[in-house]
């Protein structure tokens, strides 16, 4: 009797144990993280803006609902360049933006999004994540209580809009123009202003003569914007940002209390939003384009080769000063010097050669 009261005793003891463990993923199936997601872009702005509702999106599906992001657009919760501190304190979970808003936090982060003739956004993808990039980045960002991650890219972007023809170098001189970066610096040498505006202020400023120019990103972005209707001439092509690369920043301590598979969809998402947003460019890009040349008449314009030649000796000069007077920027820099040689001596005989191959 005593035997057998035993042993229906362990089979009770074990299905309780059992119930426990089975209802363990259960529990914490059931338990839903509310994050915010602040981005300094307007609302549901194309390719920008539309990139950081499917990072949200994708998070909130990949995790079951684990994790549901909701996104504010610039100033819904906090103003546009305002986004680095917010995540940072933890005012929100995550952010959508661009590395180099936040050259006053680090100068070293330029280098994050772009950098005046420097990586296309096949060759900033191929620093980042197999080039010791990510790791720099992930260093430089520690220190604010944030995780980076590349979530999006627009590729090479537009030179900008302009009020006048800009036929020499000398056309720069005095020029007053929105520009962010280390764009805005080289410019800057050149005899210009560089004006730091986020986007949801450049038609007005254009508009009301704050500003004589701007560049933005692209066609698909620019024709959203009306900026056709505030400037006579489109230049081509973005020296200053050959592969944007924008970000997502995530509050440290809001990542680190997640469990492990949680930590990994997040991390992941950002990757496939990265893609996907470069994807995007690629496709809407040539349609904007057509619709603003020909249904808008736009001026579309080149820059002349002696302008493109002065401004790169220029950036050159300005981001090589940059590493000398800053630390991190020093590490950053060499690294990113030494990958953009090794993909530039490669893409001379791979995709410079076919893309003039495919001309003939």
């Amino acid at each position: 009797m005593k035997r057998r009261d035993f042993v229906k005793g362990i089979g009770a003891g074990s299905l309780v144990a059992g119930s426990a463990i089975a209802s363990a993923p259960s529990v914490l199936a059931s338990t839903k993280l509310k994050w915010k997601m602040v981005t300094t872009w307007p609302k549901n702005f194309p390719g920008l803006g539309t990139g950081a509702n499917k990072l949200a999106k994708l998070i909130t599906e990949m995790t079951g609902g684990r994790i549901d992001v909701k996104v504010y657009g610039a100033k819904e919760l906090v103003p546009a360049f305002e986004v680095f501190d917010a995540v940072s304190r933890g005012t929100a979970e995550m952010g959508h933006g661009a590395a180099y808003y936040w050259k006053g936090k680090s100068q070293a982060a330029q280098f994050f999004a772009a950098v005046p003739f420097g990586l296309t956004a096949q060759e900033m993808n191929g620093w980042l994540y197999h080039g010791g990039g990510m790791k720099l980045w992930e260093d430089i960002y520690d220190k604010f209580n944030l995780i980076p991650a590349a979530a999006g890219n627009t590729g090479v972007q537009m030179g900008g809009w302009f009020n006048k023809e800009i036929k020499s170098i000398k056309d720069l001189n005095g020029l007053k123009m929105r520009i962010p970066g280390l764009g805005g610096e080289v410019l800057k040498r050149a005899g210009g202003t560089p004006v730091s505006l986020p986007g949801g202020e450049l038609y007005t400023s254009l508009q009301s003569g704050a500003i004589d120019a701007t560049e933005f990103v692209g066609p698909y972005n620019d024709l959203a914007f009306g900026l056709y209707k505030v400037a006579k001439f489109y230049y081509y092509p973005g020296w200053h940002e050959p592969g944007t690369t924008l970000e997502a920043i995530i509050n440290k301590k809001a990542f680190e209390a997640l469990p492990k598979d949680l930590q990994s969809i997040v991390r992941n998402a950002c990757k496939v939003v990265n893609q996907d947003m470069l994807a995007e460019y690629t496709a809407r890009n040539n349609a904007a384009l057509h619709t603003l040349v020909n249904k808008h008449k736009v001026q579309l314009k080149q820059f002349p080769d002696d302008v493109l030649s002065k401004l790169r000796r220029l950036s050159d000069e300005v981001v090589k000063e940059l590493a000398e007077n800053d630390k991190d920027s020093k590490k950053v820099y060499d690294s990113f010097i030494t990958f953009r040689d090794q993909a530039k001596a490669w893409h001379n005989i791979s995709e410079v050669s076919y893309m003039r191959a495919r001309t003939l």
